[in-house]
């Protein structure tokens, strides 16, 4: 199979897709699901396979090469997946809105572009539909308008930055190596210094760090999740954003080689050490102020950056276990924040658009499977045993308790408390409580959005219960890093320090989960009392706002508001304001008429006239 053909699938079944709704919404829809399965289907024939060709040589004489290794097949697989499952959940959600043609067309752009990224086998390539990708993104970002537009703009203002500056350090190693094709940069660039290494990392860290949100390059994420569609916010959170993930693996572990990365620096100034600070930073300090929202989406966004933060943690290390878990979390957390955003837009499509937490309340009974799915998708992002989330922690925190980093291990462990407590203020505030008055008549969601829901469930636990499936994958890249494998079963992993094993983990759970039910048999029933009959930790509750999380954690948050301002927006603000004075200052000076042009150069030759007469001699 060529790899030319299948991109040319993606990209041309994007316009069709766009022209079809022109003449019929219904084969529209149609043919959109059979592209993205046509997607899936031909990059899971292509497990195993190992090949690069080129696909285009007369670019400037640089050749254009697409090429399929382990790496690029994982991340490949599961942007479309993710870009199939959103768009069939798209099919409802989108129905009664406006432009459309134009939505599905620029939703299969972006998983097309996400797929050419990760094919890539040369930084030109790369950087083509890395381009196509940033601004096909940002167009489906501002289709909502209002607030849309300013986040689409704080959104393309951060990915303009990163993107000239990787543009920099692509023509660097262009000018270093002579070549731009990743294969031969790998065996050309062990050869150049070390400082050069390092400015490298930078340059290619800052940009990837941007896409991934990694503190302090995070402020364009959570205005961006809010205010974008929940249909694409779920592409968004899923797998784009994680391409930063991909970005530091192909830079630091195919480009440059982990022996080389890994002794860069002395003592706690290392690069992978000063890489892993920042990823604990990014965990504790968005745990806490996604404790602090209402808003769903908003919650979830500032999660996102904390889980981010754990998969950097995990790569930087460099050992099988780090890595391994690292990766293992980029997948695990794609499929339960997607799963997660994907409730979310259910009931905004059935409550007619509310998200606020202090709202909701009780819908448990009326949207059963969203309730399950929301369940399950939260017992993942904390990491409950015989979730998947819980196997690649697992591994993160053996990794820093092995390397013997307990305040790095400290750093992740107070992510997971936050985490407890925001996914339960989540799925309490929407299914949990006593259900408003207005929301009496709320029907579940339809089919085509619970069948997505279904099947990222089934997901959670498949990979929690057997996570050697994708750990097999993941094992053999970590192996083409020149890491060391691990010995892998379809029920977990042995190690020389000991063994994971769910076998065990379940029948614990079991026993435990048999236990608490005949307890619960035994205790006394719950009473029903009215809605108004409530009460939030001894404070009133607002009206119509029954259920008792309402400002539950009030108190934590007057003592921690103050602390967990994001500093670096306000900073960002701060520069844009001074940029926008200096630019207002040139546009007095430069104003497009021409008078004032002959003006300046009058005067130029005047004081040049001036100088002459002056001083210089005669």
């Amino acid at each position: 199979m060529n790899l030319e053909i299948l991109l040319i699938i993606g990209f041309a079944g994007a316009f069709i897709t766009y022209f079809l709704g022109k003449i019929s919404r219904t084969t529209r829809d149609v043919f959109t699901i059979i592209i993205s399965l046509a997607l899936v289907t031909i990059i899971a024939s292509l497990y195993s396979f190992s090949f690069e060709r080129i696909f285009y040589l007369g670019f400037m004489d640089i050749p254009l090469i697409l090429r399929i290794n382990s790496l690029s097949w994982f991340f490949a697989i599961a942007i479309s997946v993710i870009g199939c499952l959103s768009i069939v959940f798209s099919l409802s959600y989108m129905k009664k809105k406006e432009r459309t043609d134009f939505f599905f067309f620029m939703i299969v752009l972006v998983n097309s572009a996400m797929i050419g990224v990760v094919l890539s086998g040369d930084l030109l390539s790369f950087y083509i539909f890395w381009e196509i990708m940033s601004w096909s993104t940002f167009l489906l970002i501002s289709y909502n308008r209002g607030d849309a537009i300013a986040a689409a703009k704080k959104y393309i203002i951060m990915s303009i930055f990163g993107s000239v500056i990787m543009l920099f350090g692509i023509l660097s190693v262009y000018s270093t190596c002579g070549s731009l094709t990743i294969s031969e940069i790998s065996n050309l660039i062990i050869y150049v210094s070390p400082g050069y290494t390092i400015m490298l990392l930078i340059i290619f860290g800052i940009a990837f760090g941007i896409k991934n949100a990694l503190i302090p390059l995070h402020i364009w994420l959570p205005v961006t999740y809010t205010e974008s569609p929940s249909t694409f916010t779920i592409v968004i959170s899923g797998m784009l954003t994680r391409l930063g993930v991909f970005g530091f693996l192909l830079i630091m572990y195919v480009i440059l080689g982990a022996a080389s990365v890994l002794h860069l620096g002395y003592g706690v100034f290392r690069f992978n050490y000063v890489l892993a600070w920042l990823g604990a930073v990014s965990i504790v300090i968005p745990t806490f102020i996604a404790l602090l929202q209402n808003d769903a989406k908003k919650l979830l966004a500032w999660s996102s950056i904390g889980q981010g933060g754990y998969m950097i943690l995990g790569i930087a290390y460099g050992t099988s276990l780090g890595v391994v878990g690292g990766i293992f979390h980029t997948l695990n957390h794609a499929i339960y924040i997607v799963l997660l955003f994907m409730v979310v837009g259910a009931v905004e499509y059935r409550t007619g658009g509310e998200r606020d937490l202090n709202s909701l309340g009780g819908l448990i009974k009326k949207m059963p499977v969203a309730f399950l799915g929301a369940l399950l998708g939260i017992c993942g992002l904390i990491g409950v045993p015989l979730t998947n989330g819980f196997v690649s922690k697992w591994l993160i925190y053996k990794t820093l308790i092995l390397e013997g980093s307990p305040f790095l291990a400290f750093a992740a462990l107070i992510g997971t408390w936050g985490a407890v407590l925001y996914v339960y203020k989540f799925i309490h505030g929407i299914f949990l409580g006593q259900l408003p008055e207005k929301y009496k008549n709320v029907q579940g969601s339809p089919f085509s959005m619970r069948l997505p829901i279904i099947i990222l469930s089934f997901a959670i636990l498949v990979f929690g219960i057997l996570p050697g499936i994708p750990l097999k994958v993941i094992n053999s890249i970590t192996s083409s890093f020149g890491l060391k494998p691990l010995d892998i079963s379809v029920w977990g992993i042995t190690s020389e320090s000991g063994m994971l094993n769910i076998i065990n983990i379940f029948a614990a759970i079991l026993v435990v989960s048999v236990i608490l039910w005949l307890i619960s048999k035994a205790s006394r029933k719950a009473i029903v009392v009215t809605q108004d009959d409530n009460y939030a930790a001894g404070a009133p509750v607002p009206i119509d706002k029954y259920h008792y999380t309402v400002n539950f954690y009030n108190p934590l948050q007057r003592m921690i508001a103050p602390y967990l301002r994001d500093s670096m927006d306000d900073l960002y603000r701060w520069f844009s304001h001074r940029l926008r004075n200096l630019s207002n200052g040139m546009r007095q000076i430069y104003t497009g008429y021409v008078g004032n042009y002959v003006m300046y150069i009058i005067l130029f030759l005047a004081l040049l006239i001036f100088i002459q007469i002056k001083w210089l001699p005669w």
